[in-house]
C-alpha cells in the first residue's frame, strides 16, 4: 500500500511533518510505501540529514518522494486555491488518490488548508456512491470512551439528508475502525426533547429514524456527549468544529490549571503526580488519533490538526493505514445503497 504525505501542510510543516513521516517507517511492512510530497529539495535535504538519503540517492526503499511546486495556504480560499494552485501538495497528493490513477495511492495526510483538502477530494477522488456530501469524522476522546463526531468542517449547512447519511457513515466508522458493535447514534440539538430544534433537525431526527440497522437514540445536547450516551454524535460542520475546538482548549486548560495548583499547594506531591497527569492528559490529546478521515470520499483522505507535530503524523500514518485495511468504504457504500432503496421504496 501506498500512503502519501503532505509535507507542506500545517503549522510546524516541513521539519515536524517530516520527523513524524519518517518515525512511522518502522510500522509500515517493507512492501508498503510512504510517499513524501512537496518540495523536492527540502525533503532530501532532510533525508540526507536523517540518514536516509545520500548523494547516490534514497537509502530506505519505502521512501517515495514527488515534488510539487506549489502550497496553499490557511489563509487561502479553499475552492479558488485548488484550482489555480494545479500544482500545490494538496492537489497533487489527491490527483494521486483519483481512481484514474493506475497506482494510486491507498490513502493520504494532510495538515494544511482543510477546506482545500475537502475540495480537492471531491475534484479528483469524487464522492462514493449515493454520498451526497462527504463529512469529517473526529474521533473526540472522552472519560467514557471514543465519541464519533460528524462532521466538523465540511459541510456547514447541510440539508436533513446530509445529516442522515452523516449517521450512517459514523455508524460504519465506529463499527470497522474503533470496533464498537452497536454505536448509538444521536442528533445533537439544543434539547432532548421531541419538540426541541428546526424542521431540518426534525426532519433528519425521522430519516435516521428509518435508517436500517442503525441504532439512532434520538437527540443529545452538547454536554451528554462527555457524559457517554452516544458513540456517534451528528451535528453540522460549524457546530462540530466550535466544539472540539472548544474541548481542545477546555481540557487543556484544566490539566494546566490542576498542575498549577498542585504545586502550589505541595510541589513533592505534583512531582510524583506529573507522571499520572502526563498519561492522563495523553489519553484525552487529539494527537493520539493523528487525523480524521473525510468520510464519503472514493479513497481515504486524513486530516491532520493544523497544529500537527511529529507525533501526530507518526499516529496518522498508522491509523491511515488500519482505515484502508478496515475496508470503511465497502461498508458505507454498501449501508447508503441500502439506504437509498429503502427511501424509494418509502416514496
Amino acid at each position: 500500500m501506498r500512503i502519501g504525505v503532505d509535507v507542506m501542510g500545517g503549522d510546524h510543516a516541513p521539519d515536524e511533518i517530516l520527523k513524524g513521516s519518517l518515525a512511522a517507517l518502522p510500522h509500515l511492512p517493507n512492501e508498503d510505501r510512504l510517499v513524501l510530497v512537496g518540495d523536492r529539495l527540502i525533503i532530501e535535504d532532510t533525508l540526507r540529514e536523517r540518514g536516509f538519503a545520500n548523494a547516490s540517492g534514497i537509502l530506505d526503499p519505502k521512501i517515495e518522494v514527488v515534488h510539487a511546486s506549489e502550497v496553499i495556504g490557511m489563509d487561502d480560499t479553499p475552492v479558488e486555491a485548488v484550482r489555480s494552485k494545479r500544482d500545490s501538495s494538496i492537489n497533487v497528493l489527491a490527483r494521486m488518490a483519483s481512481p484514474r490513477d493506475p497506482n494510486r495511492l491507498a490513502a493520504w495526510i494532510s495538515a494544511g488548508n482543510t477546506g482545500a483538502c475537502v475540495a480537492a477530494s471531491q475534484m479528483f477522488m469524487k464522492r462514493l456512491d449515493n454520498v451526497h456530501r462527504p463529512g469529517i469524522a473526529v474521533t473526540v476522546p472522552t472519560f467514557s470512551g471514543p465519541v464519533v463526531l460528524i462532521d466538523v468542517g465540511a459541510n456547514i449547512e447541510p440539508k436533513p439528508h446530509h445529516l442522515a447519511q452523516y449517521g450512517v457513515m459514523g455508524d460504519a466508522y465506529a463499527r470497522e475502525v474503533l470496533g464498537i458493535k452497536n454505536p448509538r447514534v444521536a442528533l445533537m440539538n439544543v434539547g432532548g426533547e421531541e419538540a426541541k430544534g428546526t424542521s431540518d433537525m426534525k426532519q433528519a431526527r425521522d430519516m435516521l429514524r428509518r435508517a436500517e440497522g442503525l441504532n439512532f437514540t434520538g437527540y443529545i445536547e452538547g454536554r451528554a456527549v462527555f457524559d457517554g450516551e452516544a458513540d456517534v454524535v451528528i451535528t453540522d460542520g460549524v457546530v462540530g468544529n466550535v466544539m472540539i475546538k472548544l474541548a481542545e482548549g477546555l481540557s487543556s486548560g484544566i490539566f494546566k490549571a490542576l498542575a498549577r495548583e498542585v504545586f502550589d499547594i505541595d510541589p513533592e506531591l505534583a512531582v510524583r503526580l506529573e507522571p499520572v497527569v502526563k498519561s492522563l492528559y495523553a489519553k484525552h490529546d487529539y494527537h493520539e488519533y493523528g487525523g480524521a478521515p473525510l468520510l464519503g470520499v472514493n479513497g481515504v483522505c486524513l486530516i491532520s490538526h493544523g497544529s500537527s507535530v511529529a507525533r501526530t503524523m507518526t499516529n496518522a500514518v498508522i491509523r491511515a493505514r488500519h482505515f484502508v485495511l478496515s475496508r470503511v468504504n465497502e461498508a458505507i457504500t454498501k449501508r447508503l445503497a441500502a439506504m437509498e432503496a429503502c427511501a424509494e421504496g418509502a416514496a
